[in-house]
């Protein structure tokens, strides 16, 4: 093979070698805020007027007055024929609450929970021990993510 023949494989062989290695993978733009999410049952949110959650974790607590929002559920709303799809978002009777973390690892957690009822009674104090869950919601390359959820109804905490 002659210097021109040499010369043009090589040149093939460059721009073939692109395709064998993996492309990067985007990762979305999404922050993380560390902390403990709390969703108040539908049938126990009419009971309640304000939460404060307690978590400690590593040594370190953290305590607040929770802001309670009112919770959503995703509602499907189909596809259109050139496959665009849609949803919505309706009222579900929860309440949604976040205590923010100054770190979160998957540490157990011992979260407390105290409150008052709309009548300005106390409800009950519930306490549980959990232990947050990591994921890779968007492939191992873009990190772990850390998620620490409970929920509380008339029987207590409970890990989601």
């Amino acid at each position: 093979m002659g210097r021109i023949g040499l010369a043009l494989t090589l040149a093939g062989t460059a721009a073939l070698l692109p395709g064998c290695f993996a492309e990067p993978v985007a990762c979305p733009a999404i922050g993380h805020v560390a902390g403990v999410s709390l969703t108040v049952a539908a049938n126990y949110a009419d009971d309640v007027a304000s939460l404060r959650l307690k978590a400690c974790q590593d040594g370190i607590c953290t305590d607040k007055d929770l802001i309670l929002h009112p919770g959503a559920t995703a509602v499907d709303q189909g596809c259109t024929p050139d496959g665009v799809c849609s949803a919505t978002s309706s009222p579900d009777g929860t309440l949604q609450g976040f205590l923010e973390l100054p770190a979160l690892s998957e540490s157990p957690i011992e979260a407390t929970v105290t409150g008052a009822s709309l009548s300005g009674t106390a409800l009950p104090e519930s306490t549980r021990t959990f232990t947050p869950k990591g994921d890779y919601p968007f492939g191992e390359q873009c990190g772990r993510v850390t998620i620490a959820a409970l929920a509380l109804d008339a029987d207590g905490l409970r890990q989601l």
